[in-house]
């Protein structure tokens, strides 16, 4: 089965003493990773490409991380603002399967998040250490993708930090030989 292509936004903010990402509970009722906490995030659809070009899978991947993030969490991000960072494609023998990009969005004010409490039921801002303890602990449910990029996060407390960090480090594809993540679609 080919992946469908889909964009996450791991979106962080500065919290008193360490950096905070935003999850989102989604719904038991939904099919692929239903009752999880995870990042905004969902799949491509034809109008996120630019002029129905569909070889510019980067651009499209963009819009769908602003508009997923604004449909499941009530927030306006800027695709100027994304920090492509990684790309994980669900492997073979799953039920669904997404190819999908994953991007890094700081907001810096408090921003108010409003889940559409039909996919989406919750939200928190967590440290990743506080994510991964309760995930530990077996109060949350975190996919893969999500814990393994919590996990990388915890290497930095402030969003300078981070944000250097990410910035420098090369793009996380998993698996690392996909035939599903172009880079070469990326285009200045």
């Amino acid at each position: 089965m080919m992946p469908t292509p889909a964009s996450t936004v791991v979106v962080v903010r500065q919290g008193q003493e360490d950096i905070e990402v935003l999850l989102l509970l989604r719904s038991a009722a939904l099919k692929f990773n239903g009752d999880c906490w995870v990042f905004p995030g969902g799949r491509i659809d034809p109008e996120d490409y630019p002029d129905a070009q569909r070889q510019q899978e980067y651009r499209a991947a963009q819009r769908a991380a602003v508009r997923e993030t604004q449909e499941e969490a009530g927030l306006d991000i800027s695709g100027e603002a994304l920090l492509h960072f990684a790309h994980w494609t669900t492997p073979e023998g799953m039920s669904r399967r997404f190819s999908t990009w994953f991007f890094l969005c700081v907001v810096s004010a408090p921003t108010p998040v409003r889940v559409d409490a039909q996919e989406m039921l919750a939200h928190r801002w967590l440290s990743p250490r506080a994510a991964l303890a309760l995930h530990r602990s077996g109060e949350y449910k975190l996919p893969e993708p999500t814990l393994q990029t919590l996990r990388g996060f915890t290497a930095f407390r402030d969003l300078s930090g981070l944000v250097e960090g990410v910035a420098t480090l090369p793009i996380h594809v998993f698996p690392t030989d996909s035939p599903f993540y172009r880079f070469e679609t990326i285009e200045s």
